[in-house]
């Protein structure tokens, strides 16, 4: 009975797994914001170190350690906030299309 149960399950989730995958494109965007989301919430802290990074090439390593830092730490604070903004509101389609709040969507993407 135990094997049937389990045998069941696995059943289940597989094809639950499959209905995921080929869901229709409003699920795989709502998908696409809570990862972003999720993504940005946990790694917002890194703009620190992309803002000393850039303002170091930019200019120099003093304005870097200083200026750097503190455009890091509000970039760091913004993508944080909207991470979890976009994790709390992703079955919505807010803002439209789904289109991230800060742009580049994540820290070290393209710019």
């Amino acid at each position: 009975m135990k094997s049937r149960l389990l045998t069941t399950t696995i059943l289940v989730l597989v094809v639950v797994g499959l209905l995921a995958i080929s869901a229709p494109s409003y699920a795989q965007s709502a998908l696409n914001k809570l990862g972003r989301g999720i993504v940005n919430t946990f790694t917002g802290w890194l703009e620190v170190p992309k803002g000393v990074v850039d303002e170091s090439k930019a200019n120099n390593v003093f304005t870097g350690l200083t200026v750097g830092t503190i455009k890091g730490l509000g970039l760091g604070l913004v993508r944080t906030g909207a991470g979890i903004y976009e994790a709390l509101t992703f079955p919505f389609p807010i803002p439209e299309g789904y289109e991230p709040i800060v742009k580049p969507e994540f820290v070290y993407s393209g710019e």
